[in-house]
């Protein structure tokens, strides 16, 4: 592969190394994104592919659904995932699975798994396990194991990763970023990927169904122990009333949390006969811990689970009871 420099690093770093000795040796590769994906999936995961595919390294990226976030559709080979598994692959690389269900599929198990991957939640399930809670995201790792490594980083790797760390960043928002984060994306910057392009991308393609429907979501409001807790929820026909998507009215959730009063809010809608909850906090309420109650997990502040009822009240309940206890 085509070099370039190292960085220095006083962590033993041993981890990706023996990560590209192990990619150089396979003959086909499967990327693994992972169940509802979000832009830090896909970006870490094209970051890769456009690694390999520049070195002529055979892999595919794999995602258990065909239904992407279209919004990344600018992404160098975002047109190149497939939901089809192929026949041979030996070796599998994870993305920003936070468990191994999130592959959404079970791998054979003699065959060797590299876990990328920033959740708290993660149990370190690969045979290379590459996990640290504390940075903004999948994408940052993944540019640790380009520069621990020496490999050169295109325009369109250094596009898809500086995506990731944004997104899951929020806008660069979130405590887990530092001031190594920012020299990263700097750098990304030199390497090709535009701030402006990639915000515009991002954040300037909104289908017109999105603001039908978070109205109706917003109009869901409730708030608990004065004001501290906030539950939005959207109904299943809502969906269908407006022509939105479920990922159109994820933007409300952090228009709930921006609310001074807020330190705790949590979104249920029904996606695939199941109630997905999204929870997210400010300050000392670890809502990682209230995901995993309900076999979910994330980070700290942010985290989510899914309930097994089609019923939005019920799946609302049963997490109110949960954070009530934690918010004592």
């Amino acid at each position: 592969m085509k070099k370039d420099f190292i960085v220095s690093n006083k962590i033993d770093m041993s981890a990706y190394t023996k990560a590209l000795e192990l990619i150089e040796k396979s003959r086909y590769i499967l990327i693994i994104t992972h169940v509802n994906p979000d832009p830090d999936t896909i970006s870490s995961a094209l970051a890769l592919s456009n690694l390999f595919f520049e070195n002529k390294i055979k892999h595919k990226v794999f995602n258990i659904s065909s239904d992407l976030p279209q919004n990344l559709d600018f992404i160098e080979r975002f047109d190149k995932i497939t939901d089809q598994l192929p026949k041979f692959f030996d070796l599998a690389i994870s993305v920003d699975c936070g468990t191994y269900k999130r592959l959404g599929f079970t791998l054979d198990p003699a065959i060797p798994l590299i876990n990328f991957d920033h959740h708290k939640s993660n149990n370190n399930f690969g045979d290379i396990n590459i996990v640290d809670p504390m940075k903004s995201s999948t994408a940052e790792i993944v540019y640790d194991f380009f520069k621990h490594n020496g490999l050169y980083i295109t325009k369109n790797s250094a596009t898809a990763l500086y995506v990731g760390i944004y997104d899951d960043s929020l806008a660069f928002s979130l405590g887990r970023c530092d001031e190594l984060t920012f020299d990263k994306v700097n750098f990304l910057v030199q390497c090709g990927a535009s701030p402006s392009g990639i915000a515009n991308k991002l954040l300037r393609r909104d289908s017109l169904a999105k603001y039908r429907i978070i109205p109706k979501v917003l109009d869901s409001l409730e708030l608990f122990k004065e004001g501290d807790i906030a539950s939005i929820y959207a109904q299943t026909e809502w969906f269908e009333e407006t022509g939105a998507h479920n990922r159109d009215c994820e933007d409300a959730l952090d228009m709930i949390m921006s609310m001074a009063i807020v330190k705790i809010a949590f979104f249920v809608r029904i996606v695939s006969g199941v109630s997905r909850v999204s929870i997210r906090s400010k300050g000392k309420v670890d809502v990682s811990k209230i995901a995993a109650i309900f076999n979910g997990g994330g980070h700290f502040n942010s985290a989510g689970c899914t309930i097994d009822t089609k019923d939005v009240e019920e799946a609302k309940q049963l997490i109110l009871k949960e954070i009530f206890e934690f918010y004592k």
